[in-house]
């Protein structure tokens, strides 16, 4: 997010007030009567959970080594584990076999796991899946929510609320619709529009400079929308690249090239409001430090801003997929492909689409939100006397 200070004075006079609420709750409206259409119905996100067996805590009381059998691969560890469930001493105990196979997590005695129990004709089979992490999850939320406050203060506090904001609305509303069966492009879109009319606001303040930033956010986003569907669709991407995404797809039933236009559209819209706000607060500021500026003059200068700024945004973008890739960026460069077959690959493939699309939609946002801005400034100075635009 971009981090401006809402300058008052024009850009918080009352016409200009009533022409922001007067743009922006149309959309609001809009977007407020797709969401309650699109919602879930109760429950639909729980059916994948109930089929996977019951989940429960549980602490390691011995872990008990042996051989493995002829066939398993050298470094495998095999055995026992005797597991007490629950909190405290009253809990039953279990015993489970070592988690083996790639991926497996290392577990040693006092250690506290995440156990499943699963159903077979024998009777209930337990198997030890992963470590409880919550403790240093809450301490690293502690620490991270302090580190904000104390540098943010009153900033931090705002973007604390729009992350939880963020987070509701992916968990409640986004994934919940997506498995219910709703097309996850257009939940994308709708549930990308309420992050940002309720985080963009709630974080930089209800002033004109924010309603254009909104403005060009949507506008940007929907292009970008558009135009991955146009990507995937021309280079006949599935969204099926590994073993996750082709169980969620079957298992869940769940369109994956539509799942893989979603999580453009959500990616594109952290960078994209990061753009769209500063574009517009420097066309702002432009205007309060030399009001003489005409359109032409705040359209260059605050478009050579822009430049510099999707110089380096571009390349966060790519670093920032490359970082989550890095596996399979391992796994090509020591294969004996060839360059040019590595990258025609789907894997690769859907990586460049996700990356050049951000992008398109990246520099669309900057002429979008510049001139949207200074069509805005100049109404501003047609409508508040010189005298009143000064800071407050």
């Amino acid at each position: 997010m971009g981090g401006h200070h809402a300058r008052h004075g024009a850009d918080d006079s009352a016409p200009m007030r009533w022409l922001a609420v007067a743009v922006i709750v149309p959309i609001a409206i809009a977007t407020l009567a797709a969401m309650v259409w699109l919602w879930p119905s109760e429950g639909v996100a729980r059916t994948a959970q109930e089929s996977g067996g019951e989940q429960f805590n549980g602490r390691v009381l011995s872990a008990e080594t042996t051989a493995c059998p002829e066939g398993q691969p050298v470094g495998e560890r095999c055995g026992t584990l005797r597991v007490r469930l629950g909190e405290g001493s009253d809990g039953e105990v279990v015993e489970t076999p070592l988690p083996t196979g790639p991926g497996a997590p290392p577990i040693t005695e006092g250690e506290d796991v995440v156990v499943l129990r699963f159903d077979t004709p024998e009777g209930g089979e337990y198997a030890v899946v992963d470590h409880q992490r919550a403790r240093p999850l809450v301490l690293l939320g502690i620490a991270f929510t302090l580190a904000l406050v104390a540098f943010g203060r009153w900033r931090g506090l705002s973007a604390l609320a729009g992350l939880g904001v963020t987070f509701a609305l992916l968990v409640y509303f986004v994934v919940p619709a997506i498995v219910g069966g709703e097309s996850p492009l257009l939940v994308a879109i709708v549930g990308s529009a309420a992050i940002m009319l309720t985080v963009l606001y709630l974080t930089h303040g209800f002033t004109l400079s924010t309603t254009v930033a909104v403005l060009g956010t949507l506008i940007s986003l929907t292009l970008t929308g558009v135009l991955s569907a146009v990507t995937v669709s021309a280079l006949h991407l599935t969204g099926m690249t590994d073993d996750l995404s082709t169980s969620v797809g079957l298992s869940l039933e769940i369109n994956m090239e539509g799942l893989l236009l979603a999580g453009i559209v959500i990616g594109s819209l952290g960078v994209l409001d990061d753009v769209t706000v500063t574009q517009a607060a420097t066309v702002t500021e432009l205007a309060h430090a030399n009001p003489a500026y005409g359109f032409r003059d705040l359209y260059r200068a605050a478009s050579r801003v822009g430049r510099s700024h999707i110089a380096s945004v571009v390349n966060t973008i790519v670093l920032a997929y490359a970082g989550s890739s890095l596996p399979l960026l391992i796994l090509i460069v020591s294969s004996d492909n060839s360059l040019g077959g590595a990258l025609t690959d789907q894997v690769i493939a859907q990586e460049i689409a996700r990356s050049a699309v951000a992008t398109l939609g990246l520099v669309a946002a900057v002429p979008i939100t510049t001139l949207l801005a200074a069509l805005t400034q100049k109404r501003v100075q047609e409508l508040v006397p010189s005298g009143a635009t000064g800071e407050g």
